[in-house]
């Protein structure tokens, strides 16, 4: 068969696309999962997701631990409608800057650009699919053509949004969230880029061509003779600057991958490279189903990131790995967290903080190698 894209014209369609629209799940604090969660999860994984949903909820969120949080999102979660917690934690300001795969984020387009994704099944023919025209995500399906209009707008937007020269992948998601707001008005309530715009919350890709929205800022590169550049330094010093700002620094971990690394590098960036020693993280929750034996968990256990500085030795009581599949995870703890007393907080809006804060990191981090080489000839004699 010669190669083309998904559904040459004259191929019959939407066989495969009857399936329940997939929405957005927006949390609502239900009372009933928070009992579940206290009374019932008792032991095992069930108790690791009650020790992680207390940890948030009773420690993180204290107004007197004043913590920056740091929410990472891997695997395929925007798809399977989990944006709308994510979504709900940064309206309430439950979380103060984002991680994500670059694909989180591209498929989050869909949703503010009012496109269906559709619940199916992992058990059909993908050379039917192909020959349909629809893509699949696992058990979920929606228009090959979903890809070819997303991909449109997004090259549209560089066009439009006159970026050029070095930009962190912030810069390009909130320029990107804001052309959402302004295009698309009810895209807030459906997106986490939109969302993110609105709330001030700065969103990084650890990756950033590793996604359809890398491959289009390539396309604008190449064929539009841009000079717009995505550059990873800038992305590594904001996030640093966040983490050396803060009073206490916590994370939730959705998945592993490059963005669970990305964000704890921040720790060893800071004492390792600028010669700042900040402690580690205070707080670390982390939902996987990656297993540390085969050596995939992105930067392992709390236990062992203290060796690497990541995690505050003192604090291993306030970390926990919950084993268990995010789809199902994470809605009950954004339920019990948004159900909480302490289930809002004043938006810190960091995206609007960030020269300020790395000029600080920058002014630290020349004092701290002063200090050294003031240290050096003692060290030698």
């Amino acid at each position: 068969m010669p190669h083309r894209a998904p559904g040459a014209p004259g191929q019959t369609r939407n066989r495969h696309l009857g399936g329940k629209p997939i929405r957005y799940y927006r949390p609502r604090g239900s009372a009933d999962l928070r009992h579940l969660i206290d009374e019932g999860f008792q032991a095992f994984n069930a108790a690791r997701l009650g020790e992680a949903c207390r940890i948030f909820t009773d420690k993180m969120l204290l107004p007197e631990n004043d913590t920056t949080i740091g929410l990472t999102l891997a695997g395929a979660l925007t798809p399977a409608g989990l944006g709308g917690c994510v979504v709900e934690f940064m309206e309430r300001g439950l979380v103060d800057f984002i991680i994500s795969t670059g694909a989180n984020l591209y498929h989050d387009l869909h949703y503010a650009l009012n496109f269906t994704l559709h619940r199916g099944s992992p058990f059909v023919n993908d050379v039917e699919l192909y020959e349909e025209g629809v893509i699949r995500i696992y058990d979920v399906l929606f228009p090959a053509q979903v890809l070819l209009e997303t991909d449109a707008y997004v090259r549209d937007f560089l066009v439009r949004s006159g970026l050029d020269g070095p930009v962190s992948t912030a810069d390009l998601h909130y320029a990107l969230g804001q052309d959402l707001l302004t295009r698309e008005p009810g895209s807030r309530e459906y997106s986490i880029l939109a969302s993110a715009a609105a709330c001030g919350v700065p969103i990084y890709t650890s990756s950033p061509g590793d996604s359809s929205i890398g491959m289009n800022v390539a396309y604008h590169e190449l064929m539009n003779d841009s000079r717009l550049m995505v550059d990873p330094n800038k992305d590594v010093n904001e996030v640093c600057a966040f983490i050396l700002a803060a009073t206490k620094n916590g994370c939730v971990i959705l998945g592993g991958g490059s963005p669970k690394n990305f964000y704890l590098q921040g720790q060893p960036t800071l004492w390792e490279v600028y010669g700042i020693p900040r402690g580690g993280n205070d707080y670390f929750i982390q939902i996987t189903t990656d297993q540390v034996v085969w050596g995939g968990l992105s930067g392992a256990t709390p236990a062992e990131a203290v060796s690497w500085g990541k995690v505050n030795p003192g604090v291993l009581p306030d970390t926990v790995v919950t084993y268990c599949d995010s789809t199902i995870a994470f809605p009950l703890f954004a339920e019990y967290a948004v159900g909480s007393p302490r289930g809002r907080r004043p938006l810190r809006r960091l995206v609007e903080r960030r020269d300020e804060l790395v000029a600080s990191l920058r002014e630290q981090a020349r004092a701290a190698r002063l200090a050294a080489a003031a240290d050096a000839p003692e060290a030698g004699q």
